[in-house]
């Protein structure tokens, strides 16, 4: 039989808004990590001191917006306070490495720094999938949408492929450096022509933005900087296209290396 009337609040679907002040309290009390939180300009009330330690505590993206855009986000009474939820659930780093180690496989990560389009981030998703990457990583703020959009665009992929959210690319590059990945990032500054690249063994790709590449911070951490031989007038390939060629070409290698 199926009941209708619930005590309890429903869980929030997968890419679901909730709205108002003690629905979002209770989805980040509960350890819930909305993909960002819209708070009305303003804002003034009681539970506002807890909601901001909660925010900062999870480090959830949160965006002080004027009332009218809360307004034409939903009709329902918001309190000042939107939460957007994301439709994949995000996973720990070190677990997702332990995981593949346990497995006795060598990890292949990606990495990817402030690649905002959304059509991009679900087509890299759908690519990284097809391609056995053992884990996404994104950084928390700077980063695509993980919505519908990238939800539909990747295929489905995103709901089969781990995403590793990161408070510190820096950070994170440091410890799978030290935990035996090298490091190969895809840079048209890069002196290794991609198809000469030694590339074996535990992995982690990095691909930049569309506007400036790879941050020099992460660029200078990189193992081997690669670059995508060009032959026509155009300046750069689409960094879908262009994680999709360095990819397949670590899992070449990976092939001829096992022969």
């Amino acid at each position: 039989m199926n009941h209708t009337h619930h005590k309890h609040p429903r869980k929030p679907e997968p890419g679901d808004m909730i709205f108002g002040i003690f629905p979002v309290l209770e989805a980040l009390r509960n350890d819930s990590e909305p993909d960002k939180i819209l708070l009305q300009q303003g804002l003034k009330t009681p539970h506002m001191a807890e909601l901001r330690e909660l925010i900062r505590k999870a480090d959830i993206p949160a965006q002080v917006v004027p009332r009218e855009k809360l307004d034409r986000l939903t009709r329902s009474n918001h309190q000042g306070v939107i939460a957007m939820m994301s439709p994949i659930a995000f996973q720990p780093l070190d677990e997702v490495l332990s995981r593949v180690f346990e497995q006795g496989r060598d990890p292949f990560f990606l990495l990817l720094d402030r690649v905002t389009d959304v059509r991009n981030f679900g087509a890299i998703c759908r690519t990284a999938e097809c391609a056995g990457v053992d884990a996404v990583i994104v950084p928390s703020r700077g980063s695509a949408r993980i919505g519908a959009d990238a939800l539909k665009t990747s295929a489905g992929a995103l709901m089969n492929i781990p995403v590793c959210r990161s408070n510190n690319l820096k950070e994170t590059i440091d410890y799978l450096k030290n935990s035996g990945l090298k490091v190969v990032a895809c840079t048209e500054k890069g002196d290794f022509p991609l198809f000469d690249a030694p590339m074996k063994g535990p992995m982690l790709v990095m691909m930049g933005s569309e506007e400036d590449g790879i941050s020099h911070e992460y660029l200078k951490r990189a193992d081997y900087q690669v670059i995508i031989p060009m032959f026509g007038k155009t300046a750069s390939l689409n960094v879908s296209v262009a994680t999709a060629l360095v990819l397949y070409e670590v899992l070449r290698k990976k092939e001829k290396n096992q022969q």
